[in-house]
């Protein structure tokens, strides 16, 4: 049995994302729960919200206990990118790509 959770539209880059989701990839809930906690970086408390929803629908929905949960998939996506623009010099515009993530983990029980 496999929980799981998605953010999506979220505001921070794939590429910037990724760096914190790779770190918790294949380990323990309470494992990857104290190493969201501990990194001082945006993706980290996003991923940390999507962590806990995925834990929190594993122990309401499936009923499985949180101690014996680990991660079992753990991606970034790209989301929608907003495009902006913003002028440069003589008279040219410069574009600004906005991008956004889709975040998800998939928490499962060990055997």
């Amino acid at each position: 049995m496999e929980a799981k959770a998605i953010a999506k539209g979220v505001r921070i880059a794939p590429r910037k994302a990724r760096l914190t989701v790779d770190l918790i990839r294949g380990k323990s809930v309470i494992e990857a729960d104290n190493i969201l906690k501990n990194i001082n970086k945006e993706g980290a408390r996003l991923a940390h919200k999507v962590l806990v929803s995925a834990v929190a629908n594993a122990e309401n929905n499936l009923g499985l206990d949180k101690d014996k949960l680990y991660v079992k998939e753990a991606y970034v996506n790209e989301g929608q990118t907003m495009k902006r623009m913003r002028f440069g010099s003589r008279g040219h515009v410069d574009p600004i790509k906005k991008r956004t993530s889709h975040i998800t983990i998939v928490v499962s029980e060990k055997n």
